[in-house]
C-alpha cells in the first residue's frame, strides 16, 4: 500500500471504530438502565435499540447517492454531527419519547456508504481488500472494546454519561475526516450512473444478500449465544473475556487469508471458502451446544469467516460497482447490511421465543446455505494493479 492509502484506510477506520464504539458501548447496559425509569417496559426498550438500525437502513442509500454529488466529505460531516445531536439528546432524556428520538437522530447519521465510498475512492482494486481489512478488524476491536469498558463506564459516568461519551467521539471524528482524512477526487456530472443501474446489476444485487444473510445471522445468534454460554456454565460477568479471545484469534486467522486473496484465481475461491467456513461453524454451534469449549471453537471458526467477509464483501461492491456510483452502491450494500441486522434480531428473538434457541441456529446454517448457492454463480474478479 502507498503512504496515501495507508493513511486514507487507518484514519476511516478510525472514522469507523470512533462511531462504532459509541453505538456498540450501549448495547450490554442500557436494557437494565431503561428497566429502571419510569415509563419504560420491554417493548419501549427493543423501539429504542432498534430504531437507529432502521433509520441507518433508510438513509444509507440516500446519503451515497448524494455523496456521488456533492462529494464525499459534506455529507460525512453532516452525518456525524447528526449523530453527536443524537447523543446528546439522549443524555438528556430519561422519558421514552426522549430517548427514542434521540436514538432515531443517532440512525440518521448514517455515513457508513459515504466512508466505504471514500475508501474506494482512494484505494487501488489490488489494495482495497487490505484497507477494508483494517476498517473490518478496528469494528471487530471496537465491538470487543465496548463489551469490556461499558459496564465500567455505567458504573462510572452512568449511561447518561456513556451517551455524552459517544456525542462527544462522533465530534473527534468531524475533526478526524477535516484534518487526518485525504481528499476524495470528485465525479463529474456526465459520468455519473443512475442509481437503477446499480440495483440492476446482478453481481452487486449478489453480495447485496451475501450482507444481508451475514448480518441477520450474526444478530439472530446473539439472541442465542449467550444463554447457551450460561448453560455451558460460563457466568454471565466472564461472558467478555471469551468473546474478546474469539475476536484475537480470529483477526489472527484472517489476515494471512486476506493477504492471500489478492490474485484473480484465489480471490473467488477465498470468498466462496469463507462462506462454506460460515456454515461449518453455525453446524458446529447446533451441535455443540453442551461444550463450553466447542461453543468456543465453534465462535472462532464463526469470526475468522464473519471477519473475512467483512473485509472482502465490501472491497467487492466497490470493485464492481461503476466508478461514479460507489457512493450510491455502497449507499444500498450499507442499506440491506443494516435491515439484515434488523430482521436477524427480530426473528431470531420471535424463534428463540416460540421454538428454542438451538432452531434460531438452524435457521441460521439454511439461510448461510442459500447464499452459499447464490454465491456459487459469482463471476471471476477481476482485480487491477
Amino acid at each position: 500500500m502507498t503512504s496515501l492509502e495507508i493513511r486514507a484506510s487507518t484514519s476511516l477506520a478510525a472514522i469507523f471504530g470512533l462511531r462504532l464504539l459509541g453505538m456498540f458501548i450501549i448495547l450490554p447496559v442500557f436494557a437494565l438502565y431503561a428497566a429502571g425509569l419510569p415509563g419504560w417496559d420491554k417493548t419501549w426498550i427493543g423501539v429504542a435499540l432498534g430504531a437507529y438500525g432502521l433509520t441507518q437502513a433508510v438513509l444509507q442509500t440516500p446519503f451515497g447517492w448524494t455523496s456521488d454529488r456533492i462529494g464525499r466529505k459534506p455529507v460525512m460531516y453532516a452525518g456525524l454531527a447528526m449523530f453527536a445531536i443524537g447523543s446528546f439528546v439522549c443524555a438528556s432524556s430519561t422519558g421514552v419519547l426522549g430517548i427514542v428520538l434521540g436514538r432515531v437522530l443517532q440512525g440518521a447519521g448514517a455515513i457508513s456508504s459515504v466512508a466505504l465510498a471514500m475508501a474506494a475512492d482512494l484505494t487501488r482494486d489490488s489494495q482495497r481488500t487490505k484497507a477494508m481489512a483494517i476498517i473490518g478488524m478496528t469494528i471487530g476491536m471496537m465491538f470487543a472494546l465496548s463489551f469490556v469498558i461499558s459496564p465500567i463506564l455505567a458504573g462510572t459516568i452512568g449511561v447518561p454519561g456513556i451517551f455524552a461519551l459517544t456525542g462527544i467521539l462522533a465530534l473527534i471524528a468531524v475533526a478526524v475526516v477535516a484534518f487526518v482524512v485525504p481528499d476524495a477526487p470528485q465525479v463529474r456530472h456526465a459520468e455519473r450512473v443512475k442509481l437503477l443501474a446499480v440495483l440492476a446489476n446482478s453481481e452487486l444485487a449478489r453480495l447485496n444478500v451475501g450482507i444481508f444473510a451475514l448480518h441477520a445471522i450474526l444478530m439472530a445468534m446473539f439472541v442465542v449465544v449467550p444463554f447457551s454460554l450460561a448453560d455451558a456454565g460460563l457466568a454471565g460477568k466472564d461472558h467478555w473475556q471469551l468473546y474478546l479471545g474469539v475476536f484475537g484469534g480470529s483477526i489472527v486467522l484472517m489476515v494471512p487469508v486476506v493477504k492471500s486473496g489478492r490474485a484473480d484465481a484465489k480471490s473467488r475461491v477465498v470468498f466462496l471458502g469463507a462462506v462454506s467456513l460460515l456454515c461449518i461453524a453455525l453446524l458446529m454451534l447446533a451441535l455443540l451446544q453442551q461444550s463450553l469449549w466447542g461453543l468456543a471453537a465453534s465462535l472462532l471458526v464463526f469470526f475468522t469467516a464473519f471477519n473475512i467477509l467483512e473485509a472482502k464483501l465490501p472491497a467487492l461492491v466497490s470493485q464492481l460497482a461503476p466508478p461514479s456510483a460507489k457512493g450510491s452502491a455502497t449507499g444500498v450494500y450499507a442499506s440491506v447490511q443494516y435491515f439484515g441486522t434488523f430482521v436477524g434480531g427480530a426473528l431470531g428473538g420471535v424463534i428463540s421465543q416460540h421454538f428454542g434457541g438451538v432452531t434460531v441456529l438452524w435457521s441460521c446454517l439454511g439461510l448461510a446455505l442459500v447464499w452459499w448457492v447464490a454465491a456459487l454463480g459469482m463471476g471471476q474478479i477481476r482485480i487491477k494493479k
